[in-house]
């Protein structure tokens, strides 16, 4: 059995491989003990995080249901949401860009993708990355996933409206970029997230869970951008049924959420906040 843990050489951190203790025979991905995928080999299709089955929403609206799509992972983890795209999209064309390498060996020593999959794993640092894409992208992506983080936080550098600058010139007529954004109390870094994209894009929602939404703890928000109207009139039922429910907020609700939040630039920017040890203390 390969090694399931590796000190990662780029950030220092601890990656280690786990199997679930509540669905035996998946994978739980741990960053310094901070949970950061989960995947099960034999239902790819079941997304266990619920941050991670928001967004697995918006890959099921983007296009028709089953039609291949082109899609752009900014951060790899253990490559839950590509599985996911191979599984309910064949076909489909991806690109995974992830800083550590080692990372990358670990989840494919371990958890293997399909032979027949076409992923293409591009490592370095997404934003560096994102400038040196092939022309070719240039408005063939159907879905840009943005979820990077180090350790527990997500650095400044990748949540400015210059860095979104340079996913946006990468969305097909239609695309969705899909951006998982950790916050706690207050939700001061989430409501200016969604006050950039609000600058860059001109189509912006959110998903989080009622207790999210009012301050109450930490955890998740995951907003959604496009250049186009978003397809997501059946989203509300489809967050209202996942097995932690969450509501989508868009429209006049979206700016109430803003207030004025300031749009962060590289100027300004800063990493997500910390959280407490606490809240990873219960395991998958």
């Amino acid at each position: 059995m390969p090694e399931l843990e590796r000190r990662l050489a780029v950030s220092g951190h601890l990656a280690r491989l786990e199997e679930s203790r509540s669905r035996p025979g998946s994978w739980t991905l741990y960053v310094d003990g901070t949970p950061q995928s989960h995947v099960d080999l034999e239902e790819p299709e079941w997304l266990g995080f619920e941050y991670v089955r928001r967004i697995g929403h918006a890959a099921d609206l983007v296009r028709p249901e089953g039609e291949p799509i082109t899609a752009l992972h900014l951060g790899g983890g253990a490559f839950t949401l590509p599985r996911y795209v191979i599984a309910t999209r064949p076909g489909s064309r991806q690109q995974v860009v992830e800083l550590e390498t080692d990372l990358v060996d670990l989840v494919r020593a371990h958890l293997p993708l399909p032979r027949t999959a076409q992923v293409r794993v591009r490592h370095g640092d997404a934003r560096e990355v994102l400038a040196k894409l092939p022309a070719g992208l240039d408005g063939a992506v159907d879905l840009a996933v943005v979820d990077i983080f180090s350790g527990a936080r997500t650095p400044a550098h990748v949540t400015s409206a210059e860095f979104h600058g340079l996913v946006s010139p990468r969305l097909a007529p239609g695309g969705i970029v899909a951006v998982n954004v950790a916050d706690g109390a207050g939700l001061a870094f989430a409501r200016s997230q969604a006050a950039t994209l609000a600058h860059v894009y001109e189509h912006v929602a959110l998903a989080a869970d009622t207790s999210m939404l009012k301050g109450r703890r930490f955890g998740n928000v995951v907003m959604y951008a496009s250049h186009d109207p978003l397809p997501f009139e059946g989203l509300p039922r489809r967050l209202a049924s996942d097995p932690v429910p969450a509501k989508l907020v868009d429209g006049e609700e979206l700016v109430r959420f803003i207030a004025g939040a300031p749009v962060v630039t590289d100027g300004t920017a800063v990493p997500s906040p910390p959280p407490s040890r606490s809240v990873f203390l219960a395991k998958p």
